[in-house]
Order: structure tokens, then sequence, then C-alpha cells
């Protein structure tokens, strides 16, 4: 059994209007959320043996505020940044099958639409609220059955789907 972890960017700056799409640093709130993501993938014992991510400034950002052991793998590739779903599944079906959990750092609305096509089913209201809106620093947690070369839409098994906001709610004591 392998766990595919799905991982939005966090919120990313538009101060500066002429900074490239590709060099987009994250904002204070996207910094902080990628910290309390990378906190939640620690207590949930999600804790990827490899993480691919997309060349991006802001996925590699967020990637790096995860603060990951330094035993995981990690793959920034280019080809992630603007990947349609087609794209970023090769590559999932690529990797080596040693590899039992596996983080993928990308960007919408690419996650989404893999998220929702990987899924068979999984709860109902967990499914709407994806295909409603897949927020920056979202996370879908998906149990995969076979390798990961026969990875298909409609194969692995939906288990959570977490945002910053959710944790944000959880941590507060009121």
């Amino acid at each position: 059994m392998r766990r595919l972890l799905l991982l939005r960017h966090a919120k990313s700056s538009w101060a500066d209007p002429g900074t490239r799409d590709h060099e987009r640093p994250l904002n204070e709130r996207g910094r902080a959320a990628a910290d309390r993501m990378g906190r939640h993938l620690d207590t949930a014992g999600l804790v990827p043996d490899l993480a691919l991510c997309s060349s991006a400034r802001r996925t590699c950002e967020t990637l790096a505020r995860l603060d990951l052991p330094a035993t995981v793998g990690i793959a920034v590739d280019p080809d992630l940044y603007l990947a349609d779903p087609d794209t970023v599944l090769d590559r999932i079906r690529a990797v080596d099958e040693a590899v039992t959990t596996l983080l993928v750092v990308g960007h919408n609305p690419t996650t989404q639409d893999l998220a929702l096509d990987l899924a068979d089913g999984g709860d109902p209201a967990t499914v709407h609220r994806i295909a409603g809106k897949y927020p920056t620093g979202a996370l879908t947690v998906l149990t995969v059955t076979g390798p990961w070369a026969a990875l298909a839409p409609g194969t692995a098994r939906l288990d959570a789907f977490v945002t910053p906001r959710d944790l944000e709610a959880a941590d507060d004591p009121r």
C-alpha cells in the first residue's frame, strides 16, 4: 500500500507586479500556512519518502517550509511547472516502487483536477469540497493499492483533504 500526498503551494505574493509568475515568492500568510502544513504532515504520520516539486519559487518555498526530515528525497522538476494532470500522473508513474509515501507539490488547477481524477469515490462531502475549491496550501491524501506505474484515474482511495484554514481552526483554543 502506498500514499500519495497532493499539495498545492501556499499563498504567493503579488506585491511586485513586475515579478514573473515562476519567480513569485510566498507571502506572509503563505509562509505561516506552509509551516502549519509541515507540522500536520509530521503529527499525522504523513512524512514522505520522496517529494516531487515544481521548479516555481512558491512551490520550492512551500516545500522548504514543510521542514521535512533530511532523509526525504527531493526532486525539483521544471516539467511540473504549469503541467497538466496527465504530465504529473506520468511523473508519478515513473517513481521507484520502493517509495511508499510520495508528496507532489504543485499548482492549480492541476492539483485539484488530479485529486478528483484519481479518487475512487470517497466521502461525498470531501469530494464535493475538493471540487468546490482547492485553496492554496491544501493537501489531498490518497491511498494507492497497486504499484505507482499502474496508477490511473479512479484507482486511489481518498483518505483526507486538509486546508491550512482547517488546521488554523483546530489550533484555535476558542
